[in-house]
């Protein structure tokens, strides 16, 4: 009996680790949600490429935070659909950085001038403290777990982060500045990002120990 006491509080441990992961998945969806609705709206309302492309960036993202919830929760059966989701995720990501680029390099061609978005400032600002945040959660718990595939989610906040951080200087540099140019070029600097989150999850990343 006290032998099996040991082994049932590391099951209860890792129950309770598993159950902060789906929480911290919820609310990476909810953000995500959120944050892709700001930004498309005052994308398409400001015609701003960059904006545009945070947005759908953020639709993306919510799907890969779905998969890994739902991988949370099926267990080794699932492992083989998820890297399938997987890819298909980073195919979409693929698709987006092209968008972005040609539509950036149009938007330059044709000098495109965006309106100035305050909205767009704000959800920029905001993703630039909310996904540092959620990274290190993720980290912190994915190092507990020893989970693949929720160390590959938090560095897909960093990459989230980077892409805000980018979009608020585009957005700052027309807004206080007038400078035009600065929102497609900003897009521009996104492209690879994008494009690096599209190969990783074509390679696909294994789940190794997250159920």
């Amino acid at each position: 009996m006290n032998a099996g006491t040991p082994i049932v509080s590391v099951r209860e441990d890792r129950a309770a680790l598993i159950l902060r992961g789906r929480r911290l998945e919820y609310l990476t969806i909810a953000w995500n949600a959120f944050e892709a609705a700001v930004a498309l709206i005052s994308g398409l309302l400001a015609g701003s490429v960059a904006l545009v492309g945070f947005g759908l960036d953020s639709v993306i993202e919510t799907a890969s935070a779905s998969i890994l919830l739902w991988r949370l929760r099926a267990g080794h059966d699932g492992e083989r659909r998820e890297h399938t989701a997987r890819r298909f995720v980073g195919v979409c990501f693929l698709f987006l950085a092209a968008y972005v680029a040609v539509e950036s390099l149009r938007a330059l061609w044709i000098k495109a001038q965006p309106e100035r978005s305050l909205p767009g400032i704000l959800i920029a600002i905001a993703a630039v403290i909310v996904m540092p945040l959620l990274g290190r959660a993720k980290r912190n718990l994915a190092r507990q777990l020893a989970s693949g595939a929720l160390r590959a989610d938090s560095r897909q906040a960093d990459f989230c982060a980077y892409l805000s951080a980018i979009l608020l200087v585009g957005l700052l540099l027309h807004a206080l500045l007038g400078w035009w140019w600065a929102d497609p070029a900003a897009a521009l600097v996104m492209t690879p990002i994008i494009a690096r989150e599209g190969m990783q999850g074509l390679r696909g990343e294994r789940c190794e120990d997250c159920q």
